[in-house]
């Protein structure tokens, strides 16, 4: 039995956790180790039992709370080669990694503690952004958190996944007549920044499979989108292609989701 949450997704911070009774891991640690406990622990889960940390890039959204987090229980933290060298100097987490780095490489599979995993990369204006492919014992996810553009890459891995966690971060329409300034808007909107609604839509059409059973939507702007937009255009692409049955769910900004529960032995 397979335990999904996602304890926060945004700007404001961002990580997701996935566990069973034996082996749990985080996606990015963006926000303060507190809130992470308090938000697992309404689960009966516990933070001090997390066996790893998943790293996508360097954005503060994503690391901002990583290095109180390993200084405490120093539990193993995957990146790739160049982003742990930007972990050693960021100010977040200088000093605080020692005996926790473990470096992965893209498109390669790395196992720890029974999970295998594969990091792949994709286009964001970080140094060496990635997103995830994870075989947790037979149930598959994928994750897609900040990613400009639809790659083949990005197509394949999500193409694998029964579970599929993915940006829809902006509304056309909404981000252009918004307050942000012309040089951020153009940011989010080019190759290297955030999935729009409708691009995010596309990557569904061309990676639905028949055992694909869930999409979460996740790193929804607060300023330029709406949950039901995202919700809405996920769903209508789903259904255009077959996916009336696949559980979509556009994940909250600032508090945890509900708590999934994936179990293989009552499909």
């Amino acid at each position: 039995m397979t335990r999904f949450i996602s304890l926060s997704s945004g700007s404001n911070g961002n990580c997701y956790y996935i566990g069973n009774d034996k082996v749990s891991l985080l996606i990015d640690f963006g926000i303060g180790g507190r809130t992470v406990n308090r938000r697992l622990a309404a689960h009966d889960l516990s933070l001090a039992k997390v066996d790893m940390v998943l790293l996508t890039h360097e954005h503060m959204d994503h690391i901002r709370y990583l290095g109180g987090f390993t200084e405490r229980f120093h539990k193993v933290v995957f990146a790739t080669e160049a982003l742990h060298k930007v972990l050693e100097h960021h100010f977040c987490t200088v000093g605080k990694l020692g005996g926790c780095v473990r470096e992965t490489v893209p498109g390669q599979e790395t196992e720890c503690a029974g999970v295998k995993f594969t990091p792949f990369s994709v286009p964001h204006d970080a140094r060496d952004t990635v997103g995830y492919y994870i075989d947790f014992f037979g149930d598959t996810f994928t994750f897609v958190t900040d990613v400009g553009s639809v790659t083949d890459d990005v197509v394949h891995y999500c193409s694998m996944a029964q579970h599929l966690i993915v940006e829809s971060n902006y509304d056309p329409g909404m981000l252009v007549t918004g307050p942000y300034t012309p040089e951020l808007k153009r940011r989010i909107m080019e190759n290297h920044g955030h999935l729009s609604n409708e691009q995010t839509a596309e990557l569904l059409k061309r990676a639905y499979h028949d055992s694909l059973e869930s999409v979460f939507l996740c790193h929804l702007s607060a300023n330029n989108n709406t949950p039901s937009l995202a919700f809405e255009s996920a769903r209508a692409a789903l259904n255009s292609v077959g996916g009336e049955e696949v559980t979509l769910y556009a994940l909250p900004r600032r508090e945890a989701s509900p708590l999934f529960i994936f179990d293989r032995t009552k499909s």
